[in-house]
């Protein structure tokens, strides 16, 4: 799968910086996955315009797109985030492995970040924070909270807002990408295990570079 192409080819139709990039999984294989680029723009909440009148706006919506591609092993999506992260210049790439929450004691905090993970917003308008792509995002909310999931996260800095920044990483070229392949290799997932794995990417230019 590449999931670095999907990312470009969003980027260059919207033509908006963006803030990160996030990938959900339901904890089974061969399952949907929920790819969401969350972009950094403003637009008004009305096209109307009325001289000497400032109107409201708001952010732009994110872009969740469904993505069918048969995988059998969590470390799979784990090189295609590595190979998208280390070529659009991100510092590192988080992943984090979630209990289900349909269970006795599970905490409203634990459901509603299941539901943001697959772009799912209940009780809002539908695109007020997502425009969503993806027949299968019911299915893909209900597995999640009966079996688990898990969720990568970078930020991006080509195409990203994160290239505003003063540049302290030797690893990138000029325009913020990385040419060469990923060095690092997938770390094994452990189902049983709760929490956050982060791969590190870049590397300090300055005098301090661990």
């Amino acid at each position: 799968m590449d999931i670095l192409e999907t990312i470009q080819a969003h980027a260059a139709a919207m033509r908006l910086p963006l803030y990160a990039v996030t990938l959900s999984a339901v904890a089974k294989a061969h399952t949907p996955l929920m790819l969401i680029l969350h972009w950094h723009g403003f637009r008004r909440q009305t096209a109307a315009r009325l001289e000497g009148l400032h109107m409201p706006v708001r952010s732009v919506a994110g872009s969740a797109l469904q993505i069918n591609a048969g995988w059998s092993r969590v470390e799979t999506l784990d090189e295609a985030m590595l190979a998208a992260a280390w070529r659009l210049g991100a510092w590192d790439l988080e992943r984090a492995n979630h209990r289900p929450w349909w269970r006795l004691n599970a905490g409203l905090g634990e459901t509603m970040a299941c539901h943001r993970a697959f772009a799912s917003y209940p009780g809002e308008p539908a695109d007020r924070h997502m425009v969503v792509e993806a027949p299968d995002q019911d299915l893909m909310v209900e597995l999640a909270g009966a079996t688990g999931y898990i969720r990568w996260q970078f930020r991006p800095r080509a195409t990203g807002i994160w290239a505003l920044l003063d540049e302290d990483d030797a690893t990138l070229e000029a325009d913020g990408t990385r040419r060469s392949l990923c060095p690092l290799a997938p770390a094994p997932y452990d189902k049983h295990r709760t929490g956050r794995d982060v791969y590190r990417l870049g590397r300090g230019a300055g005098i301090l570079k661990k």
